[in-house]
């Protein structure tokens, strides 16, 4: 039987950013600033990992506190009701030398739906105090208004303010628990 491997994301070395079209002309990107993920992984190989990750909607940044106050309100995440966004694997899948599918559940809102990402590894090496950390880029896209993120804004001229599309694009760098 093999053995399980534990890897916890080790936050220092890690970013999530998002990505939404504001009035359709331009990027608005976004940070979210506290989060945690565990990857468990059957011997050394990252096939099949079972991986969790949660983020809090209090720790949203997108360099505007105006913003980010009317983000966590109830309009759109509701983070009193909803403090965290998670998701839980279903499945990872190589599909290249270092490219694999990650398909899993996110909650946001309290609305689960399966979603399909890509995390392309990066490599993995030991770091100066000998520990081992693996690094992965995960990417994808979302439809907020799935997952009751269903605020609109509609500006005078009829443009509208938010974009339906959250790009994601999170490097996580693992390290290998002893």
């Amino acid at each position: 039987m093999a053995t399980i491997t534990k890897w916890s994301i080790d936050p220092m070395h890690s970013e999530v950013q998002f990505k939404v079209k504001h009035l359709v002309i331009s990027t608005v990107s976004g940070f979210f600033k506290s989060f945690e993920g565990s990857l468990e992984t059957e011997g050394d190989d990252f096939e099949n990992a079972d991986i969790t990750f949660a983020l809090n909607i209090d720790s949203i940044d997108t360099n505007q506190t105006q913003r980010d106050e009317h983000l966590k309100s109830a309009e759109f995440f509701d983070a009193a009701q909803y403090p965290q966004i998670t998701f839980k694997s279903t499945s990872f899948t190589k599909t290249d030398d270092e490219e694999y599918e990650l398909k899993g559940d996110l909650t946001i809102k309290g609305i689960t739906k399966p979603v399909t990402l890509s995390a392309e590894f990066g490599g993995s090496t030991d770091d100066f105090y000998g520990n081992t950390k693996a690094g992965f880029e995960v990417t994808g896209k979302i439809n907020r208004k799935e997952f009751g993120l269903t605020w609109d804004g509609i500006t005078e001229a009829g443009s509208i303010v938010v974009g339906e599309d959250i790009k994601l694009l999170i490097n996580v760098q693992f390290a290998k628990q002893k």
